[in-house]
């Protein structure tokens, strides 16, 4: 089977656009990612990664007086600096509206 030039030319573009539209189509819908962010359970989170070391009621380590945005940004990068480290949960998979969460969960412990 020969293929003309202008044939060629109609698969070669068949064969980018069709992988693109099914991209589009069958990725992750943003109501799918709003979901798994609503699912997020900031108590559980708390209890099982953070409560070792803030304590059960977030009493230790921890300046439940600073912005919103440092705490989210110290929960997503870590701190490295002595003599109080912390990993980054964003490594560990964290998205920023989980870290505003777990930020809202701590402060509510702290009133």
């Amino acid at each position: 089977m020969k293929l003309s030039m202008n044939n060629l030319k109609k698969l070669s573009i068949a064969f980018v656009i069709l992988p693109l539209l099914a991209l589009v189509l069958l990725g992750p819908s943003p109501r799918a990612t709003r979901a798994a962010a609503d699912d997020f359970d900031a108590a559980a989170t708390f209890k099982a990664k953070c409560a070792m070391c803030h304590g059960a009621d977030a009493s230790k380590k921890l300046d439940a007086t600073k912005a919103d945005d440092v705490l989210v940004e110290t929960v997503l990068k870590g701190r490295d600096a002595a003599p109080i480290k912390m990993p980054s949960y964003e490594a560990k998979g964290m998205t920023a509206d989980q870290a505003k969460a777990l930020v809202a969960y701590v402060k509510s412990l702290k009133k």
